[in-house]
């Protein structure tokens, strides 16, 4: 499918979807799995490039893994940390956090690993834990330019004593959190003095807590930018998987600006993911969100849009939940008045330039957009058909599809750039709207 051609819709939908498991408890699932000592069982499996990406790499450096994609169950067996091979080399795609995470992780053994990767990672950040790698004692030789894929690594291996590092994670918090998760196994410990100024924290916390689900005794924060973690290891386990957070907020967008209900099967009160936070800016903007009983002792998570879709407009700080900006500014031209997106400076360096994204689609179909420092704001107004551009960014293809809904003519190019993180969706959006 080169081209969709979004349809719109004459009546609120009610919507009842299922979503594929996390993608960032996944691959961070997937790592701890493979540090563990004995098998693990992983179920609710995103299955995903980017995941698939991660288990190949962990396939190439000699874990024995079992894939059930039709059960989105994944069995891995880990070693305490070692890892089977001394040599290997690994892809990683354009996975963001299979790229910090592995990279880490093959860093912190005592084996010699070439590295490489998409070029649309090769652009990507890497040097912030490329640079605090190295101070730990990795031994990087760069086969292209300079902190970037293509890489060849000697490892450091089991180490003694306490290192100290400053780090900045303003442009990407799995620099942080692929130290948390590697280091302990080999380091006696590791202190991580943050620089920079970015506050946004969730995904960090979300790896605190999986460490500590994990078997790891957790990790130490002495104010709100120094964290230090001791060594330990990791328990093998039967672990589930929480329905994706990322992939659950298109659906609920979509019940927000026609007026329309949506409730995704299996969501957690208890969701490690931080982009439940876009529900309660929803809410801010008009919507009812609650929870209602379902199946024995489960509950459902329904949200209503309001009457004709007619969101209210709201200035808020995302840096928190920032994959959500793209769904945002999405469905923002409907709004009642401006729609200001804060805090987001670093998306300007994940798959696309998405600030830079959100202000050329959303004037492309006649929408006036004021470019801020870290954000951006949306006047409402109607927008007009045209072929949004999706550069190779399956978020572009996954939000503006919802645009769609309630203009004629909205293309989408490229929409199988969803494959990344959610080959189902235009499935899903499909069925729920039009079947």
């Amino acid at each position: 499918m080169d081209v969709y051609k979004v349809k719109t819709i004459a009546e609120p939908p009610n919507l009842q979807v299922s979503v594929p498991g996390s993608k960032s408890i996944t691959n961070r699932a997937l790592l701890m799995a493979a540090m563990a000592e004995g098998m693990t069982i992983l179920r609710g499996v995103q299955f995903s490039e980017d995941s698939l990406h991660f288990l190949t790499a962990l396939q190439d450096l000699g874990f024995a893994v079992t894939v059930d994609q039709q059960c989105c169950q994944v069995m891995i067996r880990g070693y305490g940390g070692r890892i089977p091979r001394n040599e290997a080399t690994i892809y990683v795609g354009s996975a963001g956090t299979a790229a910090r995470f592995l990279t880490a992780f093959v860093a912190m053994s005592p084996g010699r690993y070439r590295l490489n990767a998409s070029e649309q990672m090769k652009k990507r950040p890497m040097r912030e834990l490329l640079v605090a790698l190295e101070e730990i004692g990795a031994r990087f030789t760069w086969l292209g330019d300079p902190y970037a894929f293509p890489m060849e690594v000697q490892g450091m291996g089991r180490r003694h004593g306490e290192y100290r590092i400053q780090l900045n994670i303003d442009r990407s918090s799995q620099f942080l959190s692929a130290l948390l998760m590697t280091s302990p196994l080999m380091l006696d410990s590791l202190v991580i003095e943050l620089t920079g100024t970015r506050s946004a924290r969730s995904y960090v916390n979300m790896t605190e807590q999986m460490m500590r689900q994990f078997g790891h005794p957790g990790v130490q924060k002495y104010g709100e930018d120094c964290y230090q973690v001791k060594r330990s290891s990791y328990h093998a386990q039967e672990y589930t998987v929480e329905p994706d957070v990322s992939a659950a907020c298109y659906f609920y967008a979509i019940a927000a600006v026609t007026g329309g209900t949506a409730i995704v099967q299996h969501m957690c009160r208890d969701s490690l993911q931080g982009d439940m936070k876009f529900l309660e800016v929803l809410e801010q903007m008009g919507c009812t969100l609650r929870w209602i009983p379902g199946d024995g002792q489960t509950e459902r998570l329904e949200l209503v849009g309001p009457q004709n879709g007619t969101l209210h407009g709201i200035d808020i700080k995302m840096s928190d939940f920032s994959d959500q900006a793209l769904t945002l500014a999405a469905i923002a031209p409907y709004a009642d008045a401006p729609v200001t997106i804060r805090g987001v400076s670093h998306i300007r360096r994940q798959e696309s330039d998405r600030l830079q994204v959100i202000v050329t689609e959303l004037e492309r179909i006649g929408i006036h957009c004021d470019m801020l420092s870290d954000g951006v704001v949306i006047h409402p107004g109607q927008p007009h058909g045209a072929r949004i551009q999706t550069y190779q960014d399956h978020r572009v293809a996954m939000s503006f599809a919802i645009t769609g809904l309630r203009t004629e003519g909205i293309e989408i190019a490229d929409p199988m750039c969803c494959r990344k993180t959610f080959a189902q969706y235009f499935e899903l959006f499909e069925k729920g709207l039009y079947s």
